[in-house]
């Protein structure tokens, strides 16, 4: 039975695509290129519904809830599906069950970190990076302060040991979920009344909530590990990388993002945005008409 967010996706289609690991739930539509969409916390797919139909125009638009999130369960619980690593894999596993050898990847948020982990584990699948709100996780750590810990108090309170994050988000997760997308957003009246239910829904389930905090728990260990081996190997992303962040935000104790997405790749490009931290949904034409540009220049 299609959810009532999926009025916000015209003509995609609905599946359930399933890999070793994870039974992925999908929305895809369009022809031509293959573009695959990451969202972020405390989301589902349907955060990208401002972006994903007009993509869907020139290309194959393919929008997965991430391993854990929204409605993709995780099969196998010893297979640290949290890991940015493991969900990067299962992801190009799910793409390549769909036919898609070669595509670009757009991740916002915590799927801008399963997108650079694709990018930097399949060279030969990833034609180009999207990184919406992102750098990379070590230069998060070594960035972080009291203002950061005040800001993002969940990248620390939802990478505690099991069960302690679990137990405390139980208590009212409505109240959490609201709280959260106020401060990303300004103002939680910006998202479409049917993606915010979508997104509640979805935090009411306490599968999802774990499967939220395995993933920060990977973000504050496997993950951090996984990218300082690369970045120590200067091992780079070779393809056209494109960024988009928050006006006026800073990471890593001040850079600015390009500055630090100089050291993961031979080149990137991209700019700030207003409209917070949710710039899928609250920058929407912006960021369509920065991307279509990039885009076209990849087809050339």
């Amino acid at each position: 039975m299609l959810r009532p967010a999926n009025q916000l996706f015209s003509g995609f289609e609905d599946n359930c695509i399933s890999t070793e690991n994870v039974d992925f739930a999908v929305l895809s539509k369009g022809t031509g290129p293959a573009i695959l969409l990451l969202h972020g916390y405390p989301e589902t797919r349907t955060a990208w519904h401002r972006i994903a139909p007009e993509l869907a125009e020139t290309h194959t638009v393919i929008v997965p809830d991430l391993p854990g999130y929204g409605r993709s369960r995780v099969k196998n619980s010893t297979a640290n599906m949290g890991s940015k690593r493991a969900m990067a894999k299962s992801l190009h596993e799910m793409m390549q069950v769909l036919g898609h050898n070669k595509f670009t990847v757009i991740g916002h948020d915590r799927g801008g970190r399963v997108a650079y982990r694709m990018a930097l584990d399949f060279p030969q699948t990833i034609t180009a990076l999207v990184s919406v709100t992102v750098v990379p996780t070590p230069e998060m750590w070594e960035g972080a302060s009291k203002a950061f810990g005040m800001g993002a108090w969940h990248w620390f309170m939802m990478a505690q040991p099991y069960p302690l994050p679990e137990n405390l988000m139980a208590g009212n997760p409505r109240f959490l979920i609201d709280t959260t997308l106020q401060k990303m957003t300004g103002n939680i009246d910006l998202l479409d009344p049917l993606a915010l239910d979508d997104y509640r829904t979805a935090f009411d389930d306490p599968d999802v909530r774990h499967g939220i905090c395995e993933d920060y728990r990977a973000g504050a260990s496997v993950d951090e590990a996984d990218d300082l081996a690369d970045r120590n190997q200067a091992n780079k992303i070779h393809v056209p990388v494109l960024v988009f962040w928050e006006e006026g935000r800073r990471y890593g104790g001040g850079r600015e993002p390009l500055n630090i997405w100089a050291d993961w790749t031979d080149f990137a490009e991209g700019q700030p945005l207003t409209g917070g931290h949710l710039l899928p949904e609250t920058a929407a034409p912006a960021l369509l008409k920065a991307l279509h540009p990039f885009l076209r220049k990849l087809e050339q």
